[in-house]
């Protein structure tokens, strides 16, 4: 009876005198206005059934008996998360503010690894311009699907497909590449052919600083999905953007600089280039967490193991300039001696006697290595491209076109007899394509 959420009548005990009452409140008195719901039968029988068990006599009574389970239930499920995660990591979850900083610390202490810090600003700007989100963009606004999955499908017309395409664990597989630890150095632009003949893991990996070019063959075929997006102002907004044109002092991994050359894209001047030593080092905490949540045999388990790889990315990309101080002031000669300073923000005004003031950093202590998050960024549009031309577009040319993308999912309009043989059968013979699959299986054929 008591290893359940407990029900509670929240918008009705509006003051002490209703925990006087010697009666449970009834159904209707536990509608929520933040739900916008009432309780369910099953519920209400549940509140009678512990009102009943425990002897309450008056709303006080349930009330403590409420607040008590509810805290003890909520000690349970965190001290077993404690013991998770001092039995696979050895750290304690009750020394962090966040899951980001945790995954962060597992993720170290379970490799090993000795991540160098930048200490010339100019290779932190460098990369801080070569940091880029996902893609995410339509490049078709409409699209009818026509085969003999549908009911109303019409043999007369081409036959087409759409499908949704989903890449499983894309961040995750780009931290399980090669990935920088140290020995940052300058390294002459005139050494590019010699980064260029790297392998993907080679000792020694490289982010380059270049002008490229779109050659003008490229464009009808590259329209849909081109290469080397780029952070572009609009309307003083900044976008990531894919589009047709130049790039200049574009910053890039040498992984994609190589697949974009190879692409057809024209490499014209190489500025800068950023040389380090890599490794696959974060591929072991990447797999431990694969493999735990996969033996794990209850649903919080499976989303806590997918969560800590999930937020050790997060913390690969912490910002440290949207850092902020806030400071809570409760008069009006507070606020304006805040309000004048250089490096005021904003302001949240809470009530006429409490405001927040929020104040940007004076000073600013990088000490997070930010190469990891722009190279893992960089690396996970390989997967994404690769899947794009050397797959889809090599396998349907122009009968495939790009619907839209959001980061790590694809959809495509696909003129073809039968898509999903040709897809199963292009699958199997592809180690890397299996990553990415569609969402949802199409329904079985009309009889």
């Amino acid at each position: 009876m008591m290893i359940r959420k407990g029900v509670y009548p929240y918008d009705y005990t509006d003051g002490p005198a209703k925990l006087e009452e010697t009666q449970l409140p009834s159904k209707e008195d536990f509608f929520s206005t933040l739900t916008g719901d009432h309780i369910s039968d099953e519920d209400y029988a549940h509140a009678q059934r512990v009102w009943k068990a425990f002897e309450c006599k008056t709303m006080r009574d349930y009330h403590n008996l409420y607040l008590e389970s509810d805290v003890a239930i909520l000690e349970d499920i965190f001290e077993d998360f404690r013991n998770i995660c001092l039995k696979h990591y050895g750290l304690d979850p009750a020394h962090y503010f966040t899951s980001p900083g945790l995954a962060y610390d597992a993720a170290l202490k379970t490799t090993g690894v000795r991540l160098e810090l930048l200490s010339d600003p100019d290779m932190l700007l460098m990369l801080e311009r070569g940091t880029r989100g996902g893609v995410a963009m339509i490049s078709h606004r409409h699209s009818k699907a026509n085969n003999p999955y549908m009911a109303n499908y019409d043999s007369t017309q081409q036959t087409k497909y759409l499908t949704y395409l989903d890449a499983n664990n894309l961040y995750g597989w780009a931290m399980s590449q090669p990935l920088p630890t140290g020995d940052f150095e300058w390294v002459e632009p005139e050494e590019i052919d010699g980064i260029l003949s790297y392998s993907d893991d080679n000792e020694y990996g490289a982010i380059v600083e270049c002008d490229l070019e779109y050659p003008q063959d490229l464009h009808d075929d590259h329209n849909d999905y081109p290469l080397a997006p780029e952070n572009v102002e609009i309307n003083k907004v900044r976008k990531l953007v894919p589009h047709l044109g130049k790039r200049e002092k574009y910053t890039l991994h040498y992984r994609n600089l190589k697949m974009y050359l190879d692409m057809g894209m024209k490499l014209t001047k190489v500025h800068r280039i950023i040389g380090f030593k890599q490794s696959p080092w974060l591929k072991t905490y990447i797999d431990l967490n694969t493999r735990l949540r996969a033996a794990a045999k209850t649903d919080s388990e499976r989303e806590f193991f997918k969560l800590m790889n999930n937020s050790v990315f997060g913390k690969t990309m912490e910002n440290i300039r949207k850092r902020v101080d806030v400071r809570l002031v409760t008069t009006e000669k507070q606020a304006l001696k805040l309000v004048a300073k250089p490096n005021f923000d904003r302001r949240v005004v809470f009530t006429e006697n409490l405001v927040a003031v929020h104040m940007k950093k004076t000073k600013l202590k990088f000490d997070k290595p930010i190469y990891l998050g722009a190279c893992i960024l960089d690396i996970s549009k390989l997967l994404m491209y690769d899947f794009h031309y050397r797959f889809v577009r090599k396998t349907y040319g122009d009968r495939a076109r790009l619907l839209f993308t959001d980061t790590d999912s694809l959809a495509y309009e696909i003129q073809t007899d039968d898509f999903t043989r040709i897809l199963r059968h292009t699958c199997r013979k592809n180690s890397i394509r299996p990553t990415i699959q569609p969402s949802t299986p199409p329904a079985s054929p009309p009889a």
